[in-house]
């Protein structure tokens, strides 16, 4: 299984289509909001299951705050981050994501991307495909890859 991360388009989707043709097939495409309007591009564009959630700058859209669902064995709790204070570090949001069981966090916000592999739990943050604000600031996304044995593999990528 091939699942495409990505957060922080602000309604700019000209490096989500890259991402998307370079990384076809896909078996599902993760949005970790700030899509700024673009949920239905973003939907039809990716030929397949979406999941995806407001972010800070959604001001007027019907996307839920933040949801919970499965890929293969892994409970993933999926947040922008900024009600967790993720500008600062990510310890609360892993703290919380743990309080409700989760086994992968996805989150966005902090336009930085971030494998964080714990014993209990792990978090991820594609940075941004518009404004990255990494060093070297190059648009960013995560590949996620189940194994035959369903084990999670995460690669950063970049535009």
């Amino acid at each position: 299984m091939r699942i495409l991360i990505v957060s922080d388009t602000h309604r700019q989707n000209k490096n989500y289509l890259k991402a998307l043709e370079r990384e076809k097939p896909l078996d599902m495409v993760v949005h970790c909001g700030d899509v700024e309007g673009s949920e239905y591009f973003i939907s039809q564009s990716a030929g397949c299951p979406v999941e995806m959630i407001a972010g800070n700058n959604d001001y007027f859209s019907e996307l839920p705050k933040e949801k919970t669902f499965q890929i293969g064995n892994y409970c993933v709790w999926l947040t922008h981050g900024h009600n967790y204070y993720v500008a600062m570090g990510n310890e609360i949001l892993k703290e919380e994501a743990e309080a409700r069981g989760a086994d992968i966090v996805m989150y966005g916000h902090t336009h930085k991307p971030v494998v964080d592999i714990g014993k209990q739990l792990i978090a991820v943050n594609p940075g941004s495909l518009t404004y990255p604000r990494q060093s070297g600031r190059r648009p960013s996304y995560i590949i996620m890859e189940l194994d035959e044995e369903g084990k999670a593999h995460f690669s950063i990528r970049y535009i």
